[in-house]
């Protein structure tokens, strides 16, 4: 077991790789109640198209990340969540671009629950009669996501951005792919991803990390699997330019959403540059649009935008885009008083007053983060599954300065990059 301390947090994680791989993380928070687990395979919607070791390549049907987490929790003696329920806790599970997590929060039976947890997401269960009855569950949640207007806008602006890139496939896949589904191609995924090489758990809460391990590595020491070769994931050639620059989908709505955003070329950076690329792009694009941004009063007292205007910005070794909008009047006059304004602030540049309270505000949001189990959970596994550290985020945001953030604003907008989307009545 190895003892990592962050002594500026006032936090001790807690280290260990079962013989299988299986790397294992413990958080004890003294006084904590609660207790959160997230168990984490490095899977996720865009990992369609593999190879392990010398193998062949390996392509399977979209969304099949999604189905086989639906899957997951399908025991042959039941529902798996009613075991949670017995035991004091409550369970999910969610798939993402690049990673599934299973996870369970609980203040009593913590044991009990973890065992749980270890036990349901290493047994799978498929048979021919469960996979052709999810099928017509996960096909109604396909058409369901279909007519959800904020659904809609935002894999509209994904889908205009990327051309072959995986990640402008709809999570869930669609109704024709997941119909090719078989027990098969599920068993064949489940065993490349969820081998623990590939699995990360995470414990954090009122726990101490020693009973933690020892409770693991008395699980996985009964259970055998063989060693497995690298996965490569392989993804299609994306050109650097968008797909298309205008998105528009008709459903009906009182009012219009639109989404824009930048798409980014040549992503492919180290894990040290990915960090500090997303974080000083977050405090950039939360100095332009956050609430107490200039640029959104101004909006705001047009009546061009709405207190659900927002903006995200998605990372990865392999793609990165902006998220921007909400719902809007007039999605081209809310489009032309951004650029204006971003041409501007690009000329004259952030004041340095302003980029120093977005700073203090962002290290701030984080050290308060770092108080709650579930976002700490969620965020620790996301970093590292991109051999990153949750608890490098201080001070790389303390290294970030004025003329960095002035920097990725000139870079970042470059109009010839935009996308848009917009949802409206027909």
């Amino acid at each position: 077991m190895e003892t990592i301390h962050h002594p500026r947090l006032q936090e001790t994680l807690y280290y260990e790789r079962m013989p299988n791989g299986l790397d294992v993380y413990v958080l004890p928070k003294e006084g904590f109640q609660k207790t959160y687990a997230t168990f984490s395979t490095r899977y996720g919607s865009i990992d369609n198209h593999f190879r392990v070791g010398s193998g062949e390549p390996i392509e399977v049907p979209d969304g099949i990340a999604h189905f086989l987490e639906h899957k997951m929790f399908e025991e042959p003696t039941g529902d798996i969540f009613a075991t949670f329920a017995a035991q004091g806790a409550s369970a999910n599970a969610f798939t993402s671009f690049d990673r599934t997590v299973y996870l369970f929060s609980a203040t009593e039976q913590i044991p009990a629950n973890l065992e749980t947890l270890i036990n349901f997401v290493q047994h799978p269960y498929f048979t021919d009669e469960n996979v052709e009855k999810e099928k017509g569950i996960i096909g109604q949640e396909i058409k369901m996501y279909q007519d959800n207007p904020d659904w809609r806008v935002y894999f509209g602006l994904i889908e205009a951005m990327y051309r072959t890139h995986p990640v402008h496939i709809d999570i869930a896949g669609t109704v024709e792919s997941i119909g090719t589904i078989t027990k098969e191609t599920l068993y064949t995924c489940y065993r490349t991803f969820y081998h623990p090489s590939n699995m990360l758990l995470f414990v954090v809460g009122g726990v101490r990390a020693e009973e933690v391990f020892e409770l693991v590595r008395r699980n996985q020491a009964g259970k055998t699997y063989e060693p497995q070769g690298e996965i490569e994931r392989i993804f299609p050639a994306e050109p650097n330019e968008v797909r298309q620059a205008r998105k528009v989908a008709k459903l009906p709505v009182s009012l219009p959403k639109c989404m824009f955003g930048l798409k980014e070329p040549h992503v492919r950076r180290s894990c040290e540059q990915l960090l500090r690329h997303e974080l000083t792009t977050k405090l950039m694009l939360d100095m332009l649009f956050a609430s107490s941004s200039p640029l959104y009063q101004q909006l705001y007292d047009e009546d061009l935008i709405s207190d659900g205007f927002g903006f995200e910005f998605n990372s990865s070794p392999h793609y990165a885009f902006s998220v921007v909008g909400g719902e809007t009047r007039d999605p081209d006059q809310l489009l032309a008083r951004v650029r204006e304004q971003v041409d501007q602030v690009v000329q004259t540049g952030f004041e340095a007053q302003h980029f120093e309270r977005t700073r203090n505000k962002k290290m701030g949001a984080y050290l308060r983060m770092l108080n709650s189990p579930e976002a700490v959970a969620s965020e620790f596994t996301n970093y590292k599954f991109r051999n990153s550290d949750l608890f490098a985020i201080l001070p790389v945001y303390e290294s970030i300065g004025l003329a960095d953030v002035n920097a990725r604003l000139r870079e970042h907008f470059d109009w010839e990059q935009l996308a848009v989307s917009i949802v409206e009545s027909p």
